[in-house]
């Protein structure tokens, strides 16, 4: 098994069957939840937007608005939970969720669906900070390994799955049903959640200050990248400032023993390193998920309903090698693993970038299916080593900082891909786009490659 310095600790491994087997699928379930809204809301927005007579400019912050919450929220609730306890917040976290999809289900107009999916954003960071903590609580270490890897596959298969249940709600009913479907999901999962464990509390208290500091530092950020092709020097200015919040909450929290920016973790060498190449890979990844619609209607002249099967074996070959990598990290060292991994990622969008389309897109199939395989073989072992790298008791500020990292490269790859559309054509932009997002998959593959030696197998 693949670990870094074992931390003795005298809590539980874990929670007896059958009780743990609830507690992974109330954990499982809440994934579905929460990435299948986000898979779904994407696709509804011209309903939307025809429903309540939007400009499409104004209904993309019925996804900005979601991850807005999310970005601001997510390291708080890390802290929140840690506090007062990871199963209590979750859960509540969960039920705000389910508001705010009520919310979503009977809004009349924009501003209110987007304040809803705003609350909707709030309680899904309570749930992505807290699911890592919950689950290492509830699951023996044994099993660490394969319960990521089953993770991994849950949402791969939820997200590639969301294109599909939209478009077939849509087909017999209006946008409102896509949200109140989560409605009984929630239920089903607040009504079995007591079976998650109890988790140790941490006794400190609340910084007021650098919770502010670091609203701010996510809202200067946010609002910066979404400015960056249309307002250059304000988009400038806004990440400015957010740089010196980020500055400002670091000093304001240099006595703590567990801040809010995990400045504790990410002084475990093994740790920081994962999350710079969680970062890189999803760079990538976004940027090459981002740039493959375009490639694939403007450059290979196929529709959007061709292209959307032609993209669905990537999510497919995740879900696939997802719980294989996970059995692997138990046998061979997590940093070769993610080596491996992100460079069959970096090759699969650098072969589609450069190999001019073939007639059936075999060429293309195939890169995807490598590129898949890649990402999902990269994802659990980063995933899994970032978890079992730090103490069981802040496993709140792991699970956050390991979305923060999803999240912040999943901003990058988008601020990427306008930065390129903008400085070269429309029939360039794409696989420039595809060669960029190469780059930082092979960066995550140095950056795993050099933690190897700090690893040890036991």
């Amino acid at each position: 098994m693949s670990v870094t310095a074992p931390i003795p600790e005298p809590e539980a491994d874990g929670l007896p069957a059958p009780r743990r087997h609830i507690a992974v699928a109330v954990l499982l379930l809440t994934l579905v939840l929460v990435v299948l809204d986000g898979a779904i809301a994407n696709i509804a927005l011209p309903s939307i937007a025809a429903s309540l007579h939007a400009a499409p400019a104004d209904v993309v912050w019925v996804v900005s608005a979601y991850q807005l919450a999310v970005l601001v929220a997510l390291l708080p609730f890390a802290v929140i939970g840690e506090i007062y306890g990871a199963r209590r917040v979750f859960l509540a976290g969960v039920a705000v969720f389910i508001v705010g999809s009520a919310g979503c289900t009977f809004s009349q107009d924009l501003p209110v669906l987007v304040a809803a999916r705003f609350l909707q954003g709030i309680g899904g960071s309570a749930v992505m900070a807290l699911g890592i903590m919950n689950l290492r609580y509830s699951v023996p270490q044994r099993q660490i390994g394969m319960i990521i890897g089953i993770n991994a596959m849950t949402i791969a298969v939820a997200a590639a799955a969301g294109p599909g249940l939209a478009g077939a709600v849509l087909a017999v009913a209006g946008w409102p049903w896509l949200f109140a479907i989560n409605i009984p999901l929630g239920l089903v999962i607040l009504a079995a959640g007591r079976a998650l464990a109890p988790t140790k509390r941490a006794t400190r208290r609340l910084n007021v200050r650098a919770l502010i500091a670091n609203t701010l530092m996510f809202l200067f950020f946010f609002f910066g990248a979404d400015r960056i092709t249309q307002a250059p020097v304000q988009s400038a200015l806004l990440i400015a400032a957010s740089i010196a919040c980020l500055i400002g909450l670091l000093r304001i929290e240099r006595n703590d023993a567990a801040p809010l920016v995990p400045r504790d973790l990410l002084a475990i060498p093994v740790f920081r390193s994962s999350v710079v190449a969680s970062v890189s890979c999803f760079t990538g990844q976004t940027l090459g998920l981002i740039a493959l619609p375009f490639y694939l209607q403007h450059g290979s002249g196929l529709t959007a309903t061709e292209a959307g099967f032609y993209m669905m074996p990537w999510p497919g070959a995740v879900a696939v090698i997802a719980p294989i990598s996970g059995w692997l990290a138990n046998r061979v060292k997590t940093a070769w693993l993610c080596t491996l991994g992100a460079s069959l990622l970096a090759m699969g969008l650098a072969c589609i970038a450069f190999t001019p389309s073939d007639p059936h897109g075999w060429i293309f199939l195939i890169s995807a299916v490598v590129a898949g395989m890649g990402f999902g073989l990269f994802q659990t072992p980063n995933n899994r080593i970032l978890l079992l790298s730090v103490p069981k008791s802040r496993s709140g500020g792991a699970g956050a900082m390991q979305g923060t990292a999803r999240l912040t490269g999943q901003t990058l790859g988008a601020i990427a891909m306008a930065v390129t559309f903008g400085a070269t054509s429309p029939e360039a932009a794409p696989p420039t786009a595809l060669m960029i997002a190469a780059g930082f998959a092979a960066l995550a593959a140095v950056v795993s490659a050099t933690r190897a030696r700090k690893e040890v197998v036991a």
